[in-house]
């Protein structure tokens, strides 16, 4: 998931770079006096969890990887913004310090991982939580990298200095992750379960969540 520098051409590591900024601006801007605020010590813990799950990478054919993302994770316990200030502290630590993921293709892997991710995985969640739980946790860890990898597909294919076409990576990155996705779609139901069970207050948009999924969008109107 995490693109090296030297994949994508100059005027899409430009157009993601601005795409990117502004979604974490954003974010930022929002989560200012917002209830998402009150979820702030959580932040360090969700963060260093992802950053660990995040290490182990599974190759898959066409020149790429696929690994636990976990932006729906963020979302769900920390809110779409503050989920993505979450998984932005990850990615840009993990180019940096790691060189998981290229420093000029920073503002690429942080609008698949801390933007798309996020909010696609917050979408699905809250459009389905009124339904069930179980489901709605695992489609949106399903379906929030399943997304996300394609954005990195259509990235990648449509520079011209990949290896590979736009129908490759596409088909490949797509198809790849959404079985792979079904894991990723797995653990998050464990997590999500298992905080249902002993902290369900800590789960946005449930009985007994000290700061439900329409408090948040409330305060961010």
């Amino acid at each position: 998931m995490h693109i090296p520098d030297g994949f994508l051409d100059p005027w899409v590591l430009a157009g993601c770079f601005l795409l990117a900024g502004a979604a974490i601006a954003f974010s930022s801007w929002k989560l200012n006096g917002g209830l998402e605020g009150t979820r702030v010590p959580l932040l360090g813990v969700v963060s260093a969890g992802i950053f660990a799950a995040q290490m182990l990478n599974w190759p898959i054919p066409g020149g790429t990887s696929a690994h636990f993302v976990g932006g729906a994770f963020a979302a769900i316990l920390l809110g779409p913004y503050l989920g993505c200030l979450a998984m932005a502290s990850v990615v840009v630590v993990q180019a940096f310090v790691f060189g998981d993921g290229g420093v000029l293709a920073l503002g690429a892997n942080l609008l698949n991982m801390a933007v798309i991710d996020v909010f696609v995985g917050y979408a699905l969640f809250r459009a389905l939580v009124g339904v069930d739980e179980t489901l709605a946790a695992f489609v949106a860890g399903w379906g929030a990298i399943t997304v996300s990898a394609a954005a990195v597909g259509l990235q990648a294919g449509l520079s011209s200095t990949f290896a590979y076409d736009l129908g490759t990576t596409l088909t490949v990155m797509t198809v790849g992750h959404a079985v792979l996705g079904l894991v990723e779609g797995l653990i998050t139901v464990l997590v999500v379960r298992y905080l249902l069970d002993v902290r369900p207050d800590l789960v946005l948009g449930v009985a007994g969540s000290n700061t439900s999924t329409d408090a948040v969008e409330e305060a961010a109107v």
